[in-house]
């Protein structure tokens, strides 16, 4: 039984195709969590069963902090609003499209409502460049932002991954494509709300206007989006995603694994 999280990889190389028909044609049944998976699946398998379930929660990290005391821990503005984007840098997460996004809120002289003086927005940046970090570093030059992002791109250890989170006012996934995210799992973990973009299945992870808000994969949709989520505040979205979390059980999959192998017993 393959628990198949991508079809198709993010970044596509000669021979994906004949590797990836090899490997299914080795499988008995599969495992998807996402409809997008699922759908990429039948390309190749059309017959052999398959199950989809929720990618469940990431419950290893430890337990909340608050949010000062994650900042300090982290040695991060103690006012300041805070984006948090996570994970390995790929040219698919779309890292460059939230640069930009800040570029527009920079250039409108953003300022997050409820705030005054010298409380700024920022993004943290926290995750290793997977590929040449030269065009993000030129980029955030070019739009004037040395200041508005943090970068913290060395690898971060398991210990440090709820630092993160709780220190920040929402997580921003603005993905240029996606299946599932292991970024959204942990954002529920931590109850914090998510901007995300409508590629994939994480619409349908993140409810929009419920647990976070959906936008398009461009730097202006994704600057009105963070424009609306510091209007709306997080205790708009709270009580939804608090409600929505509780799908993501790890129960769920261990049941879909046990059921599926009985069809083989």
């Amino acid at each position: 039984i393959a628990l198949t999280d991508n079809i198709y990889p993010h970044e596509k190389r000669p021979g994906d195709h004949l590797f990836t028909r090899y490997f299914l044609s080795a499988c008995s049944a599969f495992i998807t969590m996402s409809e997008k998976v699922l759908r990429d699946l039948r390309t190749f398998e059309t017959y052999k069963m398959a199950s989809l379930v929720a990618h469940p929660l990431y419950d290893n990290f430890g337990t909340a902090v608050s949010s000062a005391q994650a900042r300090q821990h982290l040695g991060l503005p103690s006012e300041d609003k805070l984006l948090l984007f996570f994970g390995f840098i790929r040219p698919y997460k779309g890292l460059d499209l939230l640069i930009q996004a800040l570029k527009h809120l920079k250039d409108e002289s953003y300022q997050p409502s409820g705030t005054s003086g010298p409380v700024r927005l920022r993004a943290v940046i926290a995750g290793e460049f997977y590929d040449n970090a030269k065009p993000y570093l030129q980029l955030i030059s070019e739009c004037g932002l040395e200041d508005s992002i943090i970068l913290r791109t060395d690898f971060i250890p398991d210990s440090e991954v709820k630092y993160y989170f709780c220190a920040a006012d929402v997580v921003v996934q603005p993905y240029r494509q996606a299946t599932q995210s292991g970024v959204t799992p942990l954002a529920y973990h931590f109850e914090k709300p998510m901007i995300v973009t409508r590629v994939g299945s994480l619409e349908a992870m993140v409810p929009n206007e419920k647990v976070g808000l959906v936008c398009s994969p461009d730097p202006v949709s994704i600057a009105e989006s963070i424009k609306k989520y510091f209007k709306l505040g997080p205790s708009f979205f709270l009580p939804q995603l608090r409600e929505e979390k509780k799908k993501y059980s790890w129960s769920e999959l261990v049941n879909t694994i046990l059921s599926t192998a009985e069809e083989f017993e």
